[in-house]
């Protein structure tokens, strides 16, 4: 069984950095994207950033330019850069990987269990 986890989150100070990291257990075949969702209190999950089969990625406005995102498909792993922080940015972060699997005979998630970040003004 696959599980992601996740490292790095944390405390911050408004215009400081963080680097979150994602490992998966097992290797996980057929990746179709990877990316980085963010969920604050009261407030429903968002996706913050992705990267794709063919090394695009994606932003959501609210990071562009301050956020980076990395991933390694033949090692399962995808990473976030997190710089300019703002106290909005206050989150847990959660990982996604989505991928193929011929059981299913369509496309899966896995989720990390979240980690927390906190930037503090």
């Amino acid at each position: 069984q696959v599980h992601l986890v996740e490292s790095g989150g944390g405390l911050a100070q408004a215009g400081g950095s963080l680097r979150l990291s994602c490992v998966s257990s097992a290797r996980i075949l057929s990746i179709n994207s990877m990316g980085w969702y963010r969920q604050a209190p009261g407030s429903q999950r968002e996706l913050v950033a992705s990267i794709h089969s063919v090394d695009s990625t994606m932003y959501a406005d609210f990071v562009k330019g301050r956020f980076t995102i990395a991933g390694d498909t033949a090692k399962s792993t995808v990473y976030l850069q997190m710089n300019r922080l703002k106290p909005e940015d206050t989150a847990v972060y959660y990982c996604n990987v989505r991928a193929y699997r011929a059981d299913v005979m369509g496309l899966v998630d896995y989720w990390g269990q979240g980690t927390q970040v906190t930037v503090s003004s």
